[in-house]
């Protein structure tokens, strides 16, 4: 597609340049960030905190990360449903929305909302999902989002109650939209088999997932406990992440929450944000693929070395799923997960128990090549991208559904950042960006 000529194609890419002294200058602080790489503070949450450093006189100091939800640190919400053999993601969800640990018939009321919102509206999936399917599910999860919009007759009413409402149907129906997306795609474009599911309930979140994807629609207990896990890891992740705080931007003008979610998840969507689990994955098959030998450390090793000089997989430089904008000496999402990823690995088989120890020795091996190629310190910890991408693939879960169960999860936390931005925040986020260009005369078009 192409409805302009060559040359004005190339008059679009040249831009002025930008003098990098001039962001000293007037104080920018580019991407929301101080120059030692901390978000500038921009608002004040009761939500969550995502710790991963402190600052003594001014100085940045590396501190073990850690993640509260609510006060309540995330691997005691986690490990007290692995301990009690239940599901964790719906009790979070409950804790998000409405600020406080739900009692036994308080989330039994919860689930049975859940339950009563899985099915869609009449027509919605033909017309919606069935037409035009994309070959990006979460572009058709925003579409999907939108296009809700319209069965909602008091849809713009920004109220707490419809705020609820709202939510907890996303809550609810995104695990379903989701795998249908999914199969549509694969019908409409490699004439694969459309699997179409009806709602189930009494089925957590996990396995509703498991069920809409499975074709046999069976799962084994273990494998919904650590999808459930996940969910839980990926539900909530403080106000600062891009698409959170894109939600809360939105949310601030008061636009409806349909509106606000769908262009939370196009940001996540990005591969510098929530689409860096693929990135992780990609250059993992990269790497078996130019290794003869990945139990070979010294073989990895070269390997991450081609990486870091920009000369293998995408040449970004980059080693995936390493680092963190706040965590630093651990990520606390990582060392939740990675004993849960362990063990299913090894039961599920060889492949993938060799799979789990190669990412272990990427992330013992990195920060040392990184000191080995800079005289930087800079202390630097896995992310959980580094392992959800096996823990996704030992679930059978393709790689065209691991950034939208991303989005299925965190639809809870961006559900609380709104509501506190309508009714704590209440006012509109507008800063400012400092202008370079100087006033020109303006020329008539017979002059030009």
């Amino acid at each position: 597609m192409a409805f302009f000529t060559p040359e004005l194609y190339e008059l679009a890419k040249i831009h002025e340049p930008i003098d990098p002294s001039l962001y000293g200058k007037y104080h920018v602080k580019r991407g929301l960030r101080n120059e030692d790489g901390t978000g500038v503070i921009t608002g004040i949450t009761e939500i969550s905190n995502v710790h991963g450093y402190i600052v003594v006189d001014d100085e940045k100091i590396p501190d073990k990360g850690k993640l509260t939800i609510r006060g309540y640190d995330i691997g005691d919400i986690v490990q007290s449903h692995v301990n009690h053999n239940t599901f964790g993601f719906e009790d979070l969800s409950f804790l998000l929305l409405f600020g406080k640990l739900a009692t036994k018939q308080e989330l039994e009321a919860f689930n049975q909302a859940l339950d009563e919102q899985r099915d869609l509206p009449q027509g919605f999936v033909h017309s919606l999902v069935l037409t035009a399917p994309s070959d990006n599910t979460m572009n058709m999860m925003a579409r999907s989002i939108l296009n809700l919009y319209a069965f909602d007759r008091d849809a713009n009413n920004i109220c707490i109650e419809h705020e609820i409402d709202v939510a907890s149907s996303l809550i609810s129906r995104l695990v379903r939209i989701g795998p249908l997306a999914y199969y549509a795609h694969q019908h409409d474009q490699h004439n694969e088999e459309m699997i179409w599911h009806p709602a189930k309930a009494g089925l957590s979140s996990a396995e509703t997932i498991l069920y809409m994807l499975r074709k046999d629609s069976s799962w084994d207990p273990e494998e919904a406990q650590l999808l459930d896990i996940m969910l839980m890891l990926h539900a909530e992740h403080g106000g600062g992440n891009n698409s959170t705080f894109s939600c809360r931007t939105l949310s601030s003008t008061f636009t409806d929450p349909y509106a606000a979610y769908a262009g939370a998840i196009s940001s996540l969507k990005g591969p510098k944000h929530g689409g860096a689990n693929i990135k992780v994955s990609n250059m993992i098959d990269d790497l078996k693929e130019h290794v003869s030998d990945i139990t070979d450390e010294g073989q990895v090793a070269d390997y991450l070395r081609k990486l870091l000089r920009k000369e293998a997989f995408d040449r970004s430089g980059l080693i995936y799923g390493m680092g963190h904008a706040i965590y630093t000496i651990s990520d606390a999402r990582t060392e939740v997960v990675k004993s849960y990823a362990q063990h299913l690995a090894y039961r599920k088989g060889d492949s993938y128990a060799r799979d789990f120890d190669l990412i272990d020795t990427i992330e013992r091996l990195t920060p040392e090549l990184m000191s080995e190629k800079s005289s930087s310190k800079k202390i630097l910890c896995a992310n959980i991208d580094m392992y959800s991408g096996l823990i996704y693939k030992i679930l059978g879960i393709p790689d065209d559904l691991v950034t939208p169960v991303f989005a299925m999860a965190r639809i809870s936390g961006w559900a609380a950042h709104r509501m506190e931005e309508l009714f704590v925040s209440k006012r509109i986020i507008r800063p400012a960006y400092k202008s370079m260009r100087k006033i020109r005369p303006f020329v008539p078009i017979d002059e030009r």
